[in-house]
Order: C-alpha cells, then sequence, then structure tokens
C-alpha cells in the first residue's frame, strides 16, 4: 500500500521536468493521475511533441492507472475540463498539483507585452484556474457532509521570494503564486483542503540554460538536481499525514528542504506619532540597524 492508494491527482505540465516524475511518483505511491500537459515549446518557438503520453504508459507500464489530458490550464474552461476529467474518469479528485510553466527570459527594458502577459497568464492564471474549479468540487462535497481530505500544491520560485535578473515576468508571477497559497490555504481550509507551495531547484528545460554545467550530474555522486528530490516532497505535501501543514512554503534542493516564513519584520521604527519624511531621514541608521538597505541576499 503506497502513501496514496486510493486517491486521484492531477499534475499539471507533467510531460517533463519536475511535473514528469511528480505524476510517476504520485502513481507509485498509489494515486491515480490525470497527467496534463498542453505540448508546448518552453520558449516562444512553437508546439513540441506531445510528452504525456509517454509518461501515462510508463505509469500504466508499472501498474498504476493514469490518463492523458491536453487542455491548456491557463484558460477558465481548460481548467474545469481537467477537474471533470479526473472526477468522470476515477471517480474522484483528491490531489492537484499546479506546475505547468513557460518562460520569457528579458531584461525589463526589452521585455514586450506578450512576454509579460503570457508568463502572467501560464504561472499565474494557470494556477489559480485549476485550483479554483477543484475547490469549487471540495466545497460541494464538504457541504453534502462528505469528509474531504483536498491538497493543493504550488509551483513558487526564488526568483519570485527573492528576485531574479531578466525574470521580472516570472518572478512576478511566482510571487503571485507564494502569495495565492497563503490566501487560499486561509479561505480552503474549513473544508479539508490544505495548499501549500514549493520552491524547486532541479535540472529541467527551464533551468538548463541557467545552471548550465552547475546542474550536470556527476557519476557515482548524489545528483542533486535530479527533479525526483523535488517530488518525494510534494508527495509528502500530497500524503494523508500531512494534513496539519498548510499554508506554508518550502525551499528544496537536493536533499535540503528549508521551511519559509512569510515578510516579516527585520528592521522596525516605534513610537505613538507619525515620522515626518526629515525624521526619517535622521533616523535611516536606526531603522537599517544591523541589516542592509540594499536588495537583499538571498536566505540561504
Amino acid at each position: 500500500m503506497g502513501l496514496l492508494e486510493g486517491k486521484v491527482a492531477i499534475v499539471t505540465g507533467a510531460g517533463r521536468g519536475i511535473g514528469r516524475e511528480e505524476a510517476l511518483l504520485l502513481a507509485h505511491e498509489g494515486a491515480k493521475v490525470i497527467v496534463n500537459d498542453l505540448g508546448g515549446a518552453l520558449t516562444a518557438t512553437g508546439p513540441d511533441e506531445h510528452p504525456a503520453e509517454e509518461v501515462v504508459a510508463l505509469i500504466q507500464k508499472n501498474g498504476g492507472e493514469a490518463a492523458v489530458n491536453g487542455d491548456d490550464v491557463s484558460s477558465w474552461q481548460g481548467a474545469k475540463s481537467v477537474v471533470e476529467q479526473a472526477v468522470d474518469t476515477f471517480g474522484a479528485l483528491d490531489v492537484l498539483v499546479n506546475n505547468a510553466g513557460i518562460l520569457r527570459d528579458k531584461m525589463a527594458i526589452n521585455m514586450t507585452e506578450s512576454d509579460w502577459d503570457d508568463v502572467i497568464r501560464v504561472h499565474l492564471k494557470g494556477h489559480f484556474a485549476p485550483s479554483h474549479h477543484a475547490a469549487v468540487y471540495w466545497r460541494a462535497r464538504a457541504k453534502a457532509g462528505e469528509e474531504v481530505t483536498g491538497r493543493i500544491i504550488n509551483t513558487t520560485s526564488e526568483s519570485g521570494l527573492y528576485g531574479n535578473v531578466g525574470q521580472s515576468n516570472y518572478g512576478a508571477a511566482k510571487a503571485g503564486i507564494a502569495g495565492l497559497t497563503l490566501v487560499l490555504a486561509r479561505e480552503l481550509g474549513r473544508y479539508g483542503v490544505t495548499v501549500n507551495a514549493i520552491a524547486p531547484r532541479a535540472r529541467t528545460r527551464m533551468t538548463e540554460n541557467i545552471f548550465g554545467d552547475t546542474a550536470k550530474k556527476v557519476e557515482g555522486a548524489f545528483d542533486t538536481w535530479d527533479p525526483k528530490n523535488v517530488a518525494n516532497l510534494v508527495a509528502f505535501l500530497a500524503a494523508p499525514q500531512s494534513a496539519d501543514i498548510t499554508g506554508q512554503v518550502f525551499a528544496v534542493f537536493g536533499g535540503n528542504i528549508y521551511v519559509l516564513s512569510a515578510f516579516t519584520p527585520a528592521g522596525q521604527l516605534n513610537r505613538d506619532a507619525a515620522w515626518t519624511p526629515q525624521e526619517l531621514i535622521d533616523a535611516k541608521d536606526e531603522l537599517f540597524k544591523g541589516i542592509g538597505s540594499g536588495v537583499p541576499n538571498v536566505a540561504f
């Protein structure tokens, strides 16, 4: 018996990379999986061959149950369709892993309107739309008196949490996903749904041009960049034993897992009166005492 025996999961963007490993591991742990992938190219160069069939075939070869879904989850109807397919095909939905994404990396001065709109749509709307339709399904079940153990696992990024040059569109979308995670966790807890997010580092099509040789596998050594490392965290968060974990953001890299906190005070000024601009100038050193006033460093 796997950790997810009898559960039904959707993994978006599951044809390759992290999503592929998430789908394979969830199936290995007993879940029936809807393998969603639009089959699109990473950049704006055109479509690739559809990759989801291979993932489904591999799950089935290993004795699991899975089905292909090719809907665009960044569209309202596409997101609704993938949720409906899970319920119609396997009778339920228990786990939603929002993973689908694209890149349109450019410096802000060179970015086009479509570069911005496409990335915000695929990442941010592509997380919210499936979450919305899954939440509607889970709320209806809860109101009908059924026990709900829903899981939403979102994919944010260190680019969104700390900022990365050349990714204003991607970073903004990923920061939005972190905020969305917190809101959904507060809203959906009453229905038996947990909502968490991961910020992964792994070897994928989206990172191979960023990390280059740094991310190459070294024969005989632990592969810190293997996307399977990320999938393990996702399966943990999807498991019934993780029902007490919600509204959390995790960074994961190799064997390192960090629980990240939301914005917390690092410096402060306090008094029972307003501060004038000149008074703030005079108190600037106190406000930033012990911390830098420039762009913050990555926390780990």
